[in-house]
């Protein structure tokens, strides 16, 4: 092992130090010290190498940042502000200092620009690397998957289905050579959250981690509505005919990408006259319609092959 955890926790006190007056008591003690408002939002999400991420395929950097996306999301998509982060990190002992000040480095990138302070976290060996993180924020009112009305139109915050063509051109090994591919490489890397947009009054979200066609039948199912998707406005979104291009030239079928993709961390969301990319409508009934694809969508799960 090329370096001690004492050494370690040195980096990331350095990394993670902050005057913001949120933050009671850092990095040091047994737990940190935080100021919290009401209506808490808490959230975990993990990563695990080789599932989540590849040391190959990625950097320390974008591990870092794809991690941490991850959990701001999730508060996110309750209609939350990601206030506090927590990461353990479970280390080979193979990996370099440098590469792990890139990794926190590229959590503290991500955490600034979603507001939010890494107050704490702990390391541990494994023989992989694994990333838990915990996300805490607020909402005066969270918004949830049941509360989808009928007559509420469906809605992105930005198009999905990036992610999705990164990881096949990096499972074919393709050559990256096109300003499009370079795109879908980076949010696969590294995705872009939605910040700026305002779903504040929307009736039902939740972050597309999976795919569309997963949080939409969650939300069909928990709201007890259905989901119409509507290919055709899909189709209008300018980002499309960049993304149909890339699938063409991949002779994939670009709504595999879109519907049945994960890891765009977009937020999926009914409601009126909101922000964002329209896709459908909610009307009476349960489950969702409207999807036609090639053949059967696959979405990615954890435990299928």
């Amino acid at each position: 092992m090329a370096f001690t955890e004492r050494e370690v926790i040195s980096v990331l006190q350095k990394i993670f130090a902050t005057s913001d007056s949120r933050l009671l008591v850092g990095i040091g003690d047994d737990a940190a010290v935080v100021a919290t408002k009401s209506q808490s939002i808490i959230t975990s999400d993990m990563a695990v190498e080789d599932v989540h991420f590849k040391l190959e395929w990625s950097s320390a950097f974008d591990i870092g940042r794809k991690v941490t996306a991850a959990n701001v999301a999730d508060i996110l998509s309750m209609g939350g502000k990601c206030d506090y982060l927590t990461a353990s990190v479970a280390l080979t002992g193979e990996e370099s200092l440098q590469w792990i000040e890139n990794l926190a480095r590229g959590m503290k990138h991500e955490a600034d620009l979603a507001g939010a302070l890494i107050v704490g976290g702990d390391i541990a060996r494994g023989a992989k690397i694994v990333i838990s993180m915990t996300a805490v924020g607020n909402s005066p009112s969270p918004i949830l998957r049941s509360g989808a009305k009928v007559g509420d139109d469906l809605y992105l915050s930005s198009l999905t289905g990036w992610s999705a063509a990164g990881l096949e051109l990096l499972t074919r090994e393709i050559s990256i050579n096109s300003a499009i591919a370079e795109k879908a490489l980076s949010e696969f890397s590294a995705p872009t959250l939605d910040y700026a947009i305002d779903f504040s009054r929307a009736h039902a979200m939740a972050d597309v981690s999976d795919s569309v066609l997963i949080q939409a039948e969650q939300i069909a199912a928990a709201s007890d509505v259905q989901l119409v998707l509507n290919q055709d406005l899909i189709a209008a979104v300018p980002e499309f005919n960049e993304l149909s291009e890339l699938a063409t030239e991949l002779n994939v079928d670009v709504m595999q990408w879109i519907l049945a993709g994960g890891e765009d961390h977009v937020l999926l969301a009914t409601g009126a006259k909101l922000p964002g990319v329209r896709i459908g409508s909610v009307v009476a009934g349960s489950g969702i319609t409207g999807v036609e694809m090639k053949k059967a969508p696959v979405s990615w799960s954890h435990f299928t092959n």
